[in-house]
């Protein structure tokens, strides 16, 4: 494996042979013994180039993690430290991740340096097995697998509009004076594409008809600011427009039922120390943001 990892690291047989102190025969040979043993082949290679094949890509990113794990076993043995390194990779929601995430991986690779980070910010639900994460933020009910999950916030989705906006319709008092309202829909997240609403006198669901419709949920926020229309969102999104003054939530006593937040990591093996470090960070500054805590009532 650490003979794989060099001459890919090196893109040649000679590199990785040099890098591991060893002649270029015997790299070439450990190469296709592995090959032989496995049963496929893990580099291409021809006379002016070397490349991994789809097989060689997938091997080599187990070879790292396993190799990672077996350094930090004799480390543990030895009753060395554990030190924080190799690869990390975290998902998060786009808006999430660049809010809180982003702002959380700079500030660990800066005490980390060992570490590098993978960050995928997508609005889908990713499988961390199948793609490879070692940490995911969720915002809502938990997928079902093995993982460790630690809570760190609760928040709500919540209706809002500029006050300017707000001062020149109206202000709201029932959920139902939202039909026919002019409103702006992100496209983004399906937990926004209908409202939902606890009143007196049962659960209410509205389906909003929006003229403008945007595929990502910072373009609502902006266009919300910008005195268009309502909005939906969820309240970490818009808790620094309305500390600021830039949003007004509306119809807040008719707020349904927190989602919480979570941080998931694997479970059913040794926690790294780049995983358990990593989690430990985002779980202490996580639970001091002011946004990721519910509203007060009204």
């Amino acid at each position: 494996m650490k003979v794989l990892l060099a001459v890919t690291e090196a893109a040649s047989f000679a590199g990785g042979a040099k890098q591991l102190g060893m002649s270029p025969p015997s790299a070439t040979r450990a190469i296709a013994a592995l090959e032989s043993r496995l049963g496929t082949l893990l580099l291409a290679r021809n006379t002016r180039s070397l490349r991994l094949t789809e097989a060689g890509q997938r091997y080599v990113e187990d070879c790292k993690r396993i190799l990672l794990e077996l350094e930090e076993a004799e480390d543990l043995a030895a009753g060395s430290t554990l030190r924080a390194r190799g690869n990390l990779t975290v998902t998060a929601p786009v808006m999430f991740g660049e809010l809180f995430l982003i702002p959380l991986v700079t500030e660990y690779l800066a005490t980390h340096t060992e570490v590098t980070v993978n960050a995928l910010l997508v609005d889908r639900l990713v499988s961390m097995a199948d793609e490879g994460v070692d940490v995911a933020i969720r915002i809502g009910r938990l997928p079902e697998g093995n993982f460790h999950a630690v809570k760190v916030g609760e928040i709500r989705p919540v209706i809002c509009a500029a006050p300017a906006f707000l001062d020149r319709v109206g202000r709201p008092s029932h959920p139902q004076q939202l039909q026919g309202a002019q409103v702006v829909l992100s496209s983004a997240s399906a937990l926004l594409s209908q409202w939902h609403f606890n009143a007196p006198e049962g659960p209410i669901t509205l389906t909003p008809q929006p003229r403008l419709v945007v595929n990502s949920n910072q373009a609502a926020v902006n266009a919300a600011r910008l005195g268009w229309g309502y909005t939906g969102v969820l309240s970490y999104q818009v808790a620094q427009a309305v500390a600021a003054g830039e949003l007004e939530i509306v119809l807040a006593a008719f707020s349904t039922a927190p989602l919480p937040v979570h941080i998931l990591y694997q479970s059913g093996k040794q926690v790294s120390a780049k995983v358990r470090t990593f989690v430990d960070h985002c779980q202490q500054r996580l639970r001091q943001d002011a946004a990721l805590k519910l509203p007060e009532a009204p």
